[in-house]
């Protein structure tokens, strides 16, 4: 409804766990996603953290790296290649066609989420940028710079890559001045935090309504979109 609805705003995803799909279902849910936007599909995929969610879905907990892993390399192949055979530790393709094809080329970007150095290196190594989650504002230059040395150290231009964060916003009448907690505050106290976030580099940041009050919450998102959008 949104890609219908809609002509220029990104659509995506924060974090969906590889582990809980299968590659080639993801593939063309997200490929279709893609194409009736006409390109405008953002991909942000991770691991997870409980065990009993793998549980749950009868997915083994160990070795959810190297599944994770091998499942971002069937998943390029699957966007990228026009007949495709992957045979994997985890996941097995025999040689076929997989259709839609993503709109973008070579294929939608993906942002990995996660935490510590491992997850570093799998979003360079194998995807096109970092989702570090909630992160505190004075860990966000540190986590940018890790993420840029990553990427140098492995031939790829940090400049390229997407370096994400998420933060809980708050809207307030009345300015809550200093000591307040980042992205609470007026709408022009959140415009300045926004800024900082950008000086210490990153690329985009979410901003989550998970602290708005019952249902208020997407009609409040729209005015703080209205608001707070570039340009503005």
């Amino acid at each position: 409804y949104v890609a219908a609805a809609t002509r220029r705003i990104r659509l995506g995803t924060s974090v969906l766990i590889m582990p809980f799909y299968q590659p080639v279902v993801l593939a063309k849910q997200l490929a279709t996603l893609d194409v009736l936007s006409g390109g405008r599909l953002d991909v942000g995929l991770g691991l997870g953290w409980s065990e009993d969610e793998y549980e749950a879905v009868g997915v083994p907990y160990k070795h959810r790296g190297r599944r994770g892993d091998e499942f971002l390399r069937c998943l390029d192949l699957i966007w990228t290649q026009d007949v495709v055979e992957f045979r994997g530790e985890f996941y097995q393709l025999p040689r076929c066609r997989v259709e839609p094809k993503p709109v973008q080329k070579p294929r939608p970007p993906i942002t990995i989420g996660g935490y510590g150095s491992t997850v570093v290196k799998r979003a360079v190594e194998l995807g096109d940028g970092f989702n570090g989650g909630n992160v505190p504002m004075a860990s966000v230059a540190p986590l940018v710079r890790e993420v840029r040395e990553a990427a140098a150290a492995r031939g790829r231009n940090p400049d390229t890559l997407h370096i994400v964060c998420r933060g809980s916003y708050r809207v307030h009448d009345s300015p809550q001045g200093k000591g307040r907690r980042p992205l609470w505050g007026t709408l022009d106290e959140i415009r300045e935090d926004i800024g900082r976030y950008a000086e210490a580099g990153l690329t985009e940041l979410f901003l989550e309504g998970n602290f708005v009050p019952g249902g208020s919450s997407l009609e409040q998102g729209l005015e703080v979109m209205a608001r707070l959008a570039p340009g503005r």
